[in-house]
């Protein structure tokens, strides 16, 4: 076992029976559905007060609002016991379970004729920057000493779309959830901070509307934030920057089914070889495990329903109601991760977090802003 690991698995000691509960062997389905409605009760009250601070300021988009109700939730005297306790299991569910299907419907945004029309020069652009960035975010991160996932999760949640591409990459990867509140808690603020930062820089950096939208569309995390952060440019750059971020999202599913595909050799592959019988994996394997699939459920989920978008077959009504389920599965799912966010742990390890947050911010921003003066 590595440092990273025995650090990582330090770090969650705290709270192993409420990690453990909802997994007993044996137990009825029945009591596993009752243990999560309190937490998913806590998750559904995140979300209503959530909207109600969108609808009442309109620039806090939903999802920021979400996770930060999520966070305080775990640091308030009275709902701390709650959201440490009784709740944990259900709002470990919704961080996890919810998500999925929050990212399955984000297929749903995603047309590939739009994306395609932007044309292959700025294809190369965005393919380009989501390359950097990942694997810079990623070298950097190891480098850096982060534990877990962090390196990973982060790379993905700057590379893509945030905090939903962070939820994807951590089924895959198994990531313990104090990593990935962690990396969400990191990108939705770095994704926040650019809503005030990036039309500061518009005028000086000499970009037109296009020019800008794109920059934005390829260098912001979320897709909330893309349009906080474009919109101030107006229409033009705003499509521009959503087109463009749909182009970052489609390339989610295939991001995180190569990262899975790699994980299962290399969890499979033994010491350094590159197949492995089926009795080394049942070996290696606990008792009664399965095998986790080379691409995930849900990412073939995000695929087809990417699909199901770009044949025009769906109306308008339709898509406008995915995107409001989305937007309630994904908030749901951060007020759960919000509350497994510990903050005087990541205020000890902060420094080291915020230093690749702010690397990596970087890498995106350059990268992106290069690519479309080169390309329009």
């Amino acid at each position: 076992m590595t440092g990273r690991d025995t650090a990582t698995k330090a770090r969650t000691r705290p709270e192993p029976a409420a990690a453990a509960a909802p997994r007993a062997p044996g137990r009825p389905p029945a009591a596993a559905v009752r243990d999560k409605l309190p937490g998913l009760a806590v998750a559904a009250a995140g979300v209503a007060l959530a909207w109600t601070a969108h609808r009442v300021l309109p620039a806090v988009p939903l999802l920021t609002a979400a996770i930060v109700l999520g966070v305080a939730a775990a640091h308030l005297p009275g709902p701390r016991a709650v959201v440490r306790g009784v709740a944990r299991p259900g709002l470990s569910f919704a961080g996890k379970r919810l998500m999925r299907a929050g990212v399955v419907l984000l297929g749903l945004s995603v047309g590939l004729g739009d994306v395609l029309g932007l044309g292959w020069e700025t294809v190369a652009m965005v393919l380009g920057t989501v390359a950097a960035t990942f694997a810079g975010t990623v070298w950097l991160g190891r480098r850096m000493g982060l534990p877990g996932d962090q390196p990973l999760l982060i790379a993905t949640g700057y590379a893509i779309c945030g905090a939903s591409a962070i939820g994807a990459m951590s089924e895959v990867s198994d990531s313990e959830e104090e990593d990935v509140a962690t990396a969400v808690a990191l990108v939705t603020l770095c994704g926040t901070l650019a809503i005030v930062v990036l039309p500061l820089l518009h005028r000086p950096l000499g970009l037109d509307a296009t020019q800008f939208g794109r920059w934005v569309g390829a260098g912001v995390h979320d897709v909330g934030q893309v349009v906080a952060t474009a919109q101030t440019a107006g229409p033009t750059a705003l499509r521009e920057a959503v087109l463009v971020k749909l182009m970052r999202v489609a390339m989610l599913a295939p991001l995180v089914a190569a990262v899975g595909l790699s994980l299962r050799r290399r969890r499979t592959g033994g010491s350094g070889t590159a197949h492995t019988a089926p009795d080394d994996a049942a070996h290696t394997s606990p008792a009664g495990a399965r095998r986790a699939p080379i691409v995930p459920l849900f990412v073939v989920g995000f695929l087809a329903m990417t699909a199901l978008r770009s044949t025009g077959l769906l109306a308008q009504p339709v898509l406008t109601a995915a995107h409001q389920a989305q937007e309630l599965l994904l908030a749901a799912a951060l007020v759960g991760l919000g509350s497994a966010v510990h903050l005087p742990s990541l205020v000890r390890g902060g420094g080291r977090v915020a230093a690749l947050g702010l690397c990596s911010w970087l890498v995106i921003a350059g990268v992106s802003y290069g690519g479309v003066l080169l390309t329009t």
